[in-house]
């Protein structure tokens, strides 16, 4: 017997099968990835007990637990003229060009390649499908994508919820309520985190952008502040007090 284990491009299961084969050596997990366009036909049809989605799905008959959220990012041609920015806002692509959707998101990068337009995608399918002929630019005003984890209403059995604990990361000795409450917390913690990383980025841009400007000035600035002779006067005295201590002790064993 195995449990059977679908998710698709994006998810990276490796360190999940790796806590379950600890935890179940006596029940293998199976894990196969599908294609976005049918990740629910292996577990409508039977042929799967659970799966990572990327939302949204109907959701009929099913048990649905949102886990995190991805980060969209545009594709675009490596010599396209906004290949090198930090990040773009969808503004910046109006009037641009779009490459065709297609089920497999590898061959709708391949086109974003042969320069029919760009791609806005997950960041994690971007990355999956990196080639060096294209670039992935973070979206800072682009809603991010959701992946949950699903499985049939009738098929909710221990083994199930075992795996789920899993993927919660919940261990053999931690409750199954501290686990809910932080999976409660994690989708708003995850939005948080994608909009800072997205403003940190702009934000870095245009701090390159204005410090060509100001650095000379405030060099002069203080190269003049430099030759008041202020930090030289307090040298001064501070060695000068010293001298005057080292020779009244002197003077002191003399007498």
């Amino acid at each position: 017997m195995t449990l059977r284990l679908r998710y698709v491009a994006g998810v990276s299961p490796a360190k999940w099968l790796r806590a379950w084969n600890v935890r179940r050596p006596d029940l293998p997990l199976e894990a196969v990835r599908v294609e976005e366009a049918e990740q629910l036909a292996d577990l409508r049809a039977g042929e799967a007990d659970v799966a990572f989605v990327r939302l949204p799905v109907d959701d009929a008959g099913l048990h649905v637990i949102q886990l995190w959220e991805e980060l969209a990012v545009a594709v675009l041609p490596k010599d396209h003229p906004l290949a090198d920015a930090e990040a773009l806002t969808l503004a910046d692509l109006e009037g641009e060009p779009v490459a065709p959707a297609q089920p497999d998101a590898a061959m709708t990068v391949e086109l974003v390649a042969a320069g029919t337009g760009h791609a806005i995608l997950p960041h994690g399918v971007a990355r999956l499908h990196h080639r060096r002929d294209v670039v992935a630019v973070p979206l800072t005003d682009a809603a991010p994508t959701r992946i949950a984890l699903v499985w049939n209403v009738e098929r909710d059995d221990a083994d199930i919820q075992e795996l789920v604990g899993v993927v919660r990361g919940r261990t053999a000795r931690s409750s199954r309520r501290e686990s809910d409450d932080e999976d409660a917390a994690a989708p708003a913690k995850a939005t948080a985190k994608a909009k800072a990383n997205a403003k940190a980025a702009a934000a870095e841009k245009a701090k390159g952008a204005k410090g060509g400007k100001g650095a000379g000035g405030k060099g002069a600035k203080g190269g003049k502040a430099g030759g008041t002779g202020g930090a030289s006067r307090a040298g001064g005295r501070a060695s000068t007090s010293r001298s005057g201590r080292s020779t009244r002790k002197r003077g002191g064993r003399s007498r």
